[in-house]
């Protein structure tokens, strides 16, 4: 219905609308305004929300979800419009009648599936593949789409799981249909997968624009993989196949990956080690769909993005996350591994000994009182004097601060942080001595203080378990030294 009135509005003054006339992912909106070559689209969804909570996204010609400054024209144009145009503009029964509407539906799903196949890279090994997968599509859109994203890479379908296969608003079947929620509510899909003797669990959120990854051990249970141990094994899949079709190193300078600022930075390592370019964007695949567009400008080629709450991109055939193509991309991924006696845990842990253990713990404190906010931050801001950010955190130099709210950043020299500085949110990140990365941010829709650390370990340091108290160590004095959650009074 939402999308319906959207359509009739933009009919009823002579625009020409293409409006799907089914369910879809939420990255076939982006894809379609470049494939079709759209002024703009729009893509209505809770994503894994209550419906009572429908978002509008609003993609801009590029493909990628606007930016400044057509955000702040949006919001103008909004405020001076308070009242609408007249009843006509509502009226669904031109969305029926009018000429300017049509359907994309069956041209764009083709198209998509004929970019898809261009990241199947074993079509052969994928047809003979002995792994069995079980396939979530959480009662959101995702099922019929995985599906034929298997077909389109010679596999044999992956096993749904009937309870949550078809779309269904009251999200049923689980207390919450958020696959980055991690096992609890994988629990059908495990089950299932169990009882059919697969090896390998895909979920994607209800609007098949993220990807959870389970894997069964032989001895220890399921591994469920967190956002930013999959970006490692994704981004290490789509670099081996780049090499292995582009044997020359030359080419290779013309390839980068990008991740958000709170993201693992194991890319960063893979990039130093193998010579191709790595770029972090600020929290937001808005950031990473609009840098893809600029990149592409100059002869660029963007092989692999992610954000590390379980949103990948596989090559760059749209600018926004996509659950649909990181699905089969991870099966094809299984697949190969499987064929070398692999599992992908075990792969992951030959990543982390060739490029260095990267252990991540991200959290969060709530604070109901927008004040306290501030004041916590204009502390931190002015922690060893009048702005003088702190030296120390939990007994480690402090050698990097970079601060998005205010633009800045010690490790340049002319202290200007290269990420959009957001004066409207808080955001500041530090880099210790021991290669911990620390930052705290603000949430743009909830009253939160969310923390991100990680151990960004040299290749050799193989002693996880003091990795992990470190690290640890780090993570409760960023709370207790910086948030002081007693005296602030906030909700761990």
């Amino acid at each position: 219905r939402l999308a319906k009135l959207t359509a009739a509005v933009m009919l009823s003054r002579d625009v020409p609308v293409h409006l799907f006339s089914s369910v879809v992912p939420t990255p076939y909106v982006p894809f379609a305004v470049r494939k079709l070559g759209a002024a703009a689209g729009v893509m209505i969804t809770a994503s894994h929300n209550p419906k009572e909570d429908n978002g509008y996204k609003v993609y801009w010609c590029n493909g990628a979800q606007i930016s400044s400054p057509h955000d702040k024209e949006v919001l103008r144009c909004i405020e001076e419009h308070l009242e609408p145009w007249s009843a006509s503009c509502w009226d669904q029964d031109l969305v029926d009648g009018s000429s300017l509407r049509t359907d994309p539906l069956i041209h764009i799903n083709s198209c998509y599936m004929d970019e898809l196949a261009s990241l199947c890279f074993h079509r052969s090994l994928n047809s003979s593949c002995p792994l069995k997968f079980v396939h979530s599509s959480f009662h959101g859109v995702g099922h019929s789409f995985v599906q034929e994203a298997f077909q389109v890479f010679g596999f044999a379908p992956p096993i749904p799981v009937p309870e949550q296969k078809d779309p269904d608003p009251n999200f049923s079947s689980v207390r919450c249909p958020n696959p980055e929620e991690g096992e609890s509510v994988l629990e059908l899909s495990l089950l299932l997968a169990e009882r059919e003797n697969a090896r390998v669990v895909l979920a994607t959120d209800p609007d098949a624009d993220r990807l959870a990854v389970a894997e069964r051990g032989d001895r220890c249970g399921w591994k469920v993989f967190t956002g930013n141990e999959l970006a490692a094994l994704l981004g290490w899949w789509m670099l081996f196949n780049w090499k292995e079709n582009h044997p020359d190193p030359a080419d290779t300078q013309r390839v980068y990956m990008l991740a958000t600022s709170v993201s693992s930075k194991i890319l960063r390592a893979l990039a130093r080690a193998e010579g191709f370019h790595f770029e972090e964007t600020l929290p937001g695949f808005k950031w990473i769909g609009n840098r893809i567009h600029d990149l592409s400008k100059t002869g660029n080629q963007v092989i692999f993005a992610f954000e590390e709450s379980i949103g990948f991109l596989c090559g760059s055939m749209v600018p926004e996350k996509d659950g649909v193509s990181a699905a089969v991309v991870v099966a094809e991924m299984a697949a190969y591994l499987q064929n070398q006696n692999l599992s992908l845990n075990q792969q992951l842990h030959n990543i982390y000994t060739t490029y260095g253990y990267h252990l991540s713990k991200t959290s969060y404190v709530t604070c109901n009182d927008p004040p306290t906010i501030q004041r916590i931050f204009s502390r931190i801001r002015n922690f060893e004097g009048d702005g003088l950010y702190p030296k120390v955190c939990g007994g480690l130099c402090v050698i990097h601060v970079r601060d998005v709210t205010t633009g800045y950043d010690s490790s340049h020299a002319d202290l200007r942080s290269v990420l959009p500085v957001l004066r409207n949110s808080q955001m500041i990140t530090f880099t210790l001595q021991n290669g911990v990365v620390a930052t705290l941010r603000t949430s743009g829709t909830e009253p939160k203080i969310k923390y991100y650390a990680e151990f960004c370990a040299a290749p050799g340091q193989s002693d996880v378990r003091r990795l992990e108290e470190e690290l640890q160590g780090v993570t409760a004095a960023l709370l207790n030294e910086f948030l002081q959650p007693d005296k602030n009074h906030l909700i761990i």
